[in-house]
């Protein structure tokens, strides 16, 4: 997560972003009483991810419904990945790296204990859907002389 969080935008990969994108477009598409899955189809179609736009709808209603916390999005605009966002980042790429075991760990950090092993195959089905799409996130680059 702490290589995600605070970071800009631009140092992210694609598949970084593009997850960060959709988070916030899903948010700002409940906050406007507008259907998210027909917001974000385009986008996902684009990225050659139309599979994995339901388990991506998926995620985001378990962890509106059965998250611990209040989770906290940007707003589209922002340039920033808030604290929430890299936690979903990590969970994401943390399946790839540490397997099952770890992640349904920290999985059991974020929601209810009912939610973890539907979260956990969501979690999965994205990944894999983003690594045939050949934008599976993976490392951020470097910052470089960056001002805010």
């Amino acid at each position: 997560m702490y290589k995600y969080v605070d970071r800009p935008l631009s140092t992210l990969d694609e598949g970084c972003r593009f997850l960060v994108a959709s988070m916030r477009g899903w948010v700002t598409a409940i906050s406007k009483r507008n259907c998210p899955a027909q917001m974000l189809a385009p986008a996902f179609a684009r990225w050659r991810l139309i599979g994995a736009l339901q388990p991506f709808h998926r995620l985001m209603l378990i962890l509106n419904r059965e998250a611990l916390d209040t989770l906290q999005f940007c707003p589209v605009g922002c340039n920033h990945v808030s604290e929430h966002e890299a936690i979903l980042l990590e969970l994401v790429t943390s399946l790839r790296e540490r397997g099952a075991g770890e992640t349904r760990q920290t999985l059991e950090l974020v929601v209810v204990e009912d939610a973890v092993g539907d979260l956990l195959d969501t979690l999965t089905r994205i990944g894999a859907a983003m690594a045939i799409a050949g934008i599976f996130p993976g490392e951020v680059a470097p910052v470089r002389g960056t001002r805010d």
